[in-house]
C-alpha cells in the first residue's frame, strides 16, 4: 500500500517539476528569444522618427532659384498604439468621413500592426497648429515633419519634373525607400535623385500615456541627423525658358535652344506645358489624372519623346555627307526637275549653297542618288544596300539615330533606316534608291527628334562636330561635374564643308529666294533652314538656326504641329523672336511678338485621319 502512494507522490512531483519547467521555458522564450512582446513594450513608450532631410533646390544658370522646399507634415499612426479613440471627434477634427478613416486603418494596419505608417500626409502649417492642441487626445497617432517641394516660376515642367510617394516597384528595387517616402518620378527630379534626395536620418523620443514626447531615448545617444541633398545648378537660362513657353502657348510642338560651345541646353519646351506646381501636395493626383486625360498631352514630352519626320533641314546633314564622299562637289548643280519630286517655284540651284538656301526637293533627290547608288556593285539592289550602309554611318555620326544622352530619362531615339529594315519591309534584294528615296528630303522613314534637330544646328555652328546636350553644369558645393559633357563628338565630315552649311543657311534668312526671312533679327546674323514636314493631318512647321554667324552663341530647333504655311511661316519667326530675346536681352519687335504670342496655328484636335498623298508615290 505504501508503495502505491508512493508512486502517486513521485508522478504528483514529476507533474510539477514538467509543468514548472514549461513555465520556464516559455518565459525565457518570451523575455529573451521572442522579441514582439519587447517591441510592443518599446512602441508603448518610444517613438521612432524618421528625420526627413530637406532636398536639394535647383537653380537656373544665372543662379536664379527654380525649386525650393516647404515644410509640411505627415499624421504618423502605430495601430496597435491606437486605444479608447473617439471617431467621430478624430474624424471632425480631422475634416474627414467615417469610411475615410476606416480605409485609412485598414490600410495602416495592413503594412504592420506595430509600426508607424502614414495615416494622412502633407498637413499644412494651418492643420498642423490646430493638431498639436489635440493631440493628447488621440493615443497612437503622432505628426511627422518633412518638406514638399516648391516651384518658385511656373515653367519648366517637363525639364524639372515631379517628386512623388514611392510605389511597389521602387520599394523593391531599392532597400533604402521605406513606405511613405518621397522619390523624384520625372525630369531631373528623377534623373538626380540620389543627388536630390540626401540621407535619412532617425531621432528615438520617450513619450508618455498621453502620446506626447517626454524627451529622447538615452539622451539621443542612438540618433542620427539627415544629411540634406545637394543643390543643381542647371545649365538653363529662366528668363528664355519662360519667354519661349509664352510663344508656344495655344500651340503643339517644341522648342530647344542651346548653347553650340558647351552643349548647354539654354530652354527646352514642351507645348502644351503645364504649372508644375499642379503636382505638388494632396492635390496632385486629381491634377495628374486631369493632365493625364488631356488629349493635347500635356505630359508628353515633345522635345526628347516625339519622333517626327524632319522635312526639310534634314538637306543640310545630307549635303555635308555627299560632300566628304566626294559624290557631289562645292559648285555641282542640278536642274530642278519637278518631274522626280515635286517642288515650289525658284530657279534651278547652282551650288550646294543654293540648294540649301532656296530648299530645293530635285536637288536633294539627286544628292541622295549619288549617296545610295556609288556603282560600287552592278548589281542596284547591292549597291544602294551599300551606299544606305554608308549613309546611316554618317547619320549616326551626327547623332542621329541613337539616343543622345542628355541627362533626362526617357530620351527617343529617332530612326535611321539600315538594310535590315528594308530587307524586312520589302524582302531582299527588292529595293534600290527609287523605293526609299523620300528620305532625301528628311520624309520617307526617316524620323528625329527635336533634340536631335537643335543639335544639327549647333554642329553647324561649330563647324562638324558636338558636345552633348545637357541640363545640368555641376551641383553640390564641391561643384561636381559630369565628364561625359566635356567630350567632343566629331561628325567624320571634313569641317570645311560646314563653312559652306553655314552660308547657305545665312542665305536662307537673308539672302534673296531665301525660304526663312521671317527668322531675320536686326543687327544679327541669323543662319537658319526651314522645312515642312508630311504628315496626318496640316503639315508641321520646322525651324533650326544658329547665331551669330561667327562665335555663335545660341542654336535652336522650333517645331510647331499642324500649322499650315510651312516652317518660313510658323517656326522661323518664333526661332528670330528666341534668339533676340537671348543675344539682345530683350526684343523690340513688339508687333511681331504679340501676333505670334497669340497666334494659334496648329489644325485641332483629334485631326482627321487623312494622310497626304506625297507628291511623286514610291516606285
Amino acid at each position: 500500500m505504501s508503495n502505491l502512494y508512493s508512486d502517486r507522490n513521485r508522478v504528483v512531483k514529476i507533474i510539477f517539476i514538467v509543468v514548472g519547467a514549461i513555465f520556464i521555458v516559455r518565459l525565457a522564450m518570451l523575455q529573451l528569444f521572442d522579441p514582439k512582446y519587447k517591441q510592443l513594450a518599446d512602441q508603448q513608450s518610444l517613438r521612432n522618427i524618421t528625420q526627413y532631410p530637406a532636398r536639394g533646390f535647383i537653380y537656373d544658370r544665372h543662379g536664379q532659384l527654380l525649386v525650393h522646399n516647404e515644410a509640411v507634415y505627415d499624421l504618423m499612426v502605430i495601430p496597435r498604439m491606437v486605444q479608447n479613440l473617439d471617431t467621430a471627434y478624430f474624424c471632425e477634427a480631422l475634416g474627414i468621413t467615417r469610411d475615410d478613416f476606416d480605409q485609412r486603418m485598414k490600410k495602416a494596419r495592413t503594412y504592420s500592426p506595430f509600426a508607424a505608417s502614414i495615416f494622412m500626409k502633407q498637413i499644412s502649417k494651418e492643420e498642423y497648429a490646430l493638431w498639436e492642441n489635440k493631440a493628447f487626445r488621440f493615443k497612437g497617432f503622432y505628426i511627422s515633419q518633412r518638406t514638399l517641394r516648391i516651384y518658385d516660376r511656373p515653367i519648366a515642367a517637363h525639364v524639372l519634373g515631379y517628386v512623388g510617394e514611392v510605389n511597389e516597384r521602387d520599394l523593391e528595387r531599392n532597400p533604402y525607400y521605406k513606405r511613405g517616402d518621397y522619390i523624384g518620378k520625372s525630369g531631373l527630379e528623377l534623373q538626380y535623385e540620389e543627388v536630390l534626395r540626401g540621407t535619412k536620418g532617425k531621432k528615438i523620443m520617450h513619450v508618455d500615456v498621453h502620446n506626447r514626447e517626454i524627451g529622447p531615448y538615452q539622451n539621443g545617444a542612438l540618433d542620427t541627423l539627415p544629411i540634406e541633398g545637394l543643390n543643381l545648378y542647371t545649365t538653363l537660362d529662366a528668363d528664355l525658358q519662360q519667354y519661349a513657353e509664352e510663344l508656344m502657348a495655344n500651340k503643339r510642338g517644341c522648342v530647344v535652344a542651346i548653347e553650340p560651345a558647351t552643349g548647354e541646353v539654354l530652354a527646352l519646351v514642351s507645348a502644351p506645358s503645364y504649372d508644375p506646381n499642379l503636382l505638388v501636395g494632396r492635390v496632385r493626383g486629381d491634377n495628374y489624372r486631369k493632365l493625364e486625360s488631356d488629349i493635347a498631352k500635356p505630359l508628353f514630352n515633345r522635345a526628347l519623346q516625339a519622333q517626327y519626320p524632319p522635312g526639310s533641314i534634314f538637306k543640310v546633314a545630307q549635303a555635308m555627307v555627299a560632300l566628304d564622299l566626294g559624290v557631289i562637289q562645292p559648285g555641282t548643280g542640278f536642274v530642278c526637275d519637278k518631274s522626280l519630286v515635286g517642288c515650289h517655284n525658284h530657279p534651278s540651284a547652282s551650288c550646294v549653297q543654293d540648294a540649301i538656301k532656296m530648299s530645293c526637293n530635285p536637288y536633294f533627290y539627286q544628292v541622295y542618288r549619288r549617296v545610295i547608288q556609288q556603282n560600287r556593285h552592278r548589281n542596284i539592289y547591292r549597291d544602294s544596300q551599300y551606299g544606305l550602309s554608308v549613309w546611316r554611318n554618317y547619320m549616326l555620326g551626327f547623332g542621329f539615330g541613337q539616343r543622345l544622352d542628355i541627362d533626362l530619362p526617357n530620351v527617343q531615339r529617332g530612326n535611321i533606316p539600315d538594310t535590315a529594315f528594308y530587307n524586312r519591309w520589302y524582302g531582299r534584294e527588292r529595293w534600290a534608291f527609287s523605293t526609299i528615296y523620300s528620305n532625301s528630303i528628311g520624309q520617307g522613314e526617316v524620323l528625329v527628334v527635336p533634340l536631335q534637330m537643335a543639335n544639327l544646328a549647333a554642329i553647324v555652328a561649330n563647324r562638324g562636330y558636338y558636345i552633348t546636350p545637357h541640363l545640368v553644369r555641376y551641383y553640390g558645393p564641391d561643384s561636381v561635374r559630369d565628364e561625359r559633357y566635356l567630350q567632343h563628338h566629331e561628325t567624320g565630315v571634313d569641317h570645311r564643308y560646314f563653312d559652306i552649311a553655314a552660308r547657305g543657311m545665312y542665305d536662307v534668312v537673308h539672302g534673296a529666294g531665301g525660304t526663312g526671312h521671317r527668322a531675320a533679327v536686326p543687327g544679327i546674323s541669323v543662319c537658319g533652314k526651314t522645312g515642312t514636314a508630311e504628315n496626318i493631318g496640316n503639315d508641321h512647321s520646322v525651324f533650326i538656326a544658329f547665331a551669330p554667324q561667327d562665335n555663335p552663341r545660341i542654336a535652336l530647333a522650333v517645331y510647331v504641329e499642324n500649322a499650315a504655311g510651312g516652317g518660313g511661316t510658323w517656326a522661323a519667326p518664333i526661332a528670330g523672336l528666341l534668339i533676340e530675346k537671348y543675344i539682345n536681352g530683350e526684343v523690340k519687335r513688339h508687333d511681331v511678338e504679340r501676333l505670334y504670342r497669340e497666334a494659334a496655328p496648329c489644325q485641332k484636335l483629334p485631326l482627321a485621319r487623312k494622310i497626304k498623298k506625297s507628291k511623286k508615290k514610291r516606285q
